[in-house]
C-alpha cells in the first residue's frame, strides 16, 4: 500500500525558488519579455543578475534566494523596520527593476498593493542588516547567515516609512 502524504494547507513554504516562481500566473504585462526565454522566473531573475553583475551562478543564487526572504518577509510583516546590506540589496534591485515579475509579486504577496522602493542616501551604520537576518530566520527563513553578515551594520539606506515602502 502506497501513502501519500500532503502538506496541509495552511502551511506555507519558505522556499524562496517556489515562492518567486509562484508568481508567474500573475505577471500581466510585458509577458513576451519575460516568458520568451522559456526559463522559470527563479532562473530568469538568476541570469539577469548574471548578466549584470560579475558573480558566478551559485553566488548568484543565493543573493536572490535572500532577496526573495526579504521582500516576502517585509510584505507579510509591514509594521516590522527591515533592511538589507549591499550584497543582499543586488537582489532586491533586481525583483524591482524587472517591474512585470515585481507588480507580479505584489499582486500575489502583497494584495495587489504597491511596494515602494525609495532608499534614503546615506547608509545606515546601527546593526539594522544583522538584526533583519535574525528577523527572518525567527519567521522560518533559512538566511544564508554569510550574506547577512557580510555588510553587518553596513545597511542599505532604507527607508523607514513602513508598511509602504522599504
Amino acid at each position: 500500500m502506497t501513502v501519500a502524504l500532503e502538506r496541509p494547507a495552511a502551511t506555507r513554504t519558505r522556499d524562496p525558488q517556489e515562492l518567486l516562481n509562484a508568481v508567474a500566473p500573475h505577471i500581466t504585462e510585458l509577458t513576451v519579455n519575460v516568458f520568451d526565454s522559456g526559463m522559470s522566473l527563479w532562473d530568469r531573475e538568476v541570469a539577469l543578475l548574471l548578466r549584470d553583475h560579475t558573480m558566478v551562478r551559485d553566488m548568484a543564487e543565493r543573493i536572490l534566494g535572500n532577496a526573495v526572504m526579504y521582500v516576502i518577509g517585509s510584505i507579510e510583516n509591514p509594521d516590522v523596520h527591515l533592511g538589507v546590506g549591499k550584497l543582499v540589496d543586488i537582489g532586491v534591485h533586481q525583483l524591482i527593476l524587472d517591474t512585470p515579475v515585481w507588480w507580479g509579486i505584489c499582486r500575489l504577496y502583497n494584495g495587489g498593493r504597491f511596494k515602494h522602493h525609495a532608499p534614503f542616501i546615506e547608509r545606515r551604520r546601527d546593526g539594522l542588516c544583522l538584526r533583519t537576518g535574525d528577523f527572518l530566520k525567527s519567521q522560518g527563513w533559512a538566511i544564508d547567515k554569510e550574506l547577512w553578515a557580510i555588510d553587518g551594520t553596513d545597511c542599505s539606506p532604507c527607508d523607514d516609512k513602513v508598511p509602504d515602502s522599504h
